[in-house]
C-alpha cells in the first residue's frame, strides 16, 4: 500500500519488489533492485526515508524518523532483517541489521557492520566498520575480515536480489 501524504508520494524504482501488504507512506524513495517484504512499514510522514540500491527490508520491519530531527537513510546492499526497527538512523552500505534488532535516532551504522539479532543500538551510537555489534545495549564484539563481510553480509543482499525475481 502506497500512501501519499503532505505532498509526498513514495518513489519506487521500476525494478523493485514491494510486497502487496507492505506500507509505504509519504516521503519514501527506494533505489534500483531493492525489495520491501511482507508487512514492512516505511512511514515517511514526519521525516524522509531513503533506501539505496539492492537493499532489502524484510517482513514486519519498521522504518520511521523523528520530525525535524532524524531521517532514515539506508545505503546500498543493506539487509534489514525481520521485525527490525530503524528509527531516525543512518545505515551505510553493506550492512546486516539482524532480526528483532532496534537502531535508534542519530545512530550511524558503518559499512561492513553486522548488528546482531536482538541488539539495541542506542541513539547517537557511531559504530566502527567491519565488525559485529551485539547485546543490549549493543557493543562491539568482533572484527570482520573483508572476506567475512562479503560472505555474510554480501550473501544476504545477493540472495534477496534473487528472491525478488520470484515475485
Amino acid at each position: 500500500m502506497n500512501i501519499a501524504l503532505r505532498g509526498h508520494e513514495p518513489q519506487i524504482a521500476a525494478d523493485c519488489y514491494v510486497a502487496p501488504n507492505a506500507t509505504l507512506v509519504g516521503d519514501v524513495e527506494i533505489g534500483r533492485g531493492s525489495s520491501i517484504w511482507f508487512g514492512a512499514v516505511l512511514r515517511g510522514d514526519v521525516a524522509p526515508i531513503r533506501i539505496g540500491e539492492n537493499s532489502n527490508v524484510q517482513d514486519n520491519a519498521t522504518l520511521h524518523g523523528t520530525f525535524g530531527k532524524a531521517d532514515v537513510i539506508v545505503g546500498n546492499n543493506v539487509t534489514i532483517g525481520h521485525n527490525a526497527v530503524v528509527h531516525g538512523a543512518t545505515i551505510c552500505d553493506t550492512v546486516l541489521v539482524g532480526m528483532n534488532s532496534t537502531i535508534l535516532d542519530g545512530s550511524v551504522i558503518a559499512s561492513g557492520t553486522i548488528v546482531a539479532a536482538g541488539a539495541l543500538v542506542l541513539g547517537g551510537t557511531k559504530t566502527e566498520g567491519n565488525c559485529i555489534y551485539a547485546g543490549v545495549p549493543a557493543k562491539k564484539v568482533k572484527d570482520l575480515t573483508p572476506e567475512q563481510v562479503d560472505q555474510i553480509i554480501g550473501s544476504y543482499a545477493r540472495n534477496y536480489a534473487l528472491y525478488k525475481t520470484w515475485y
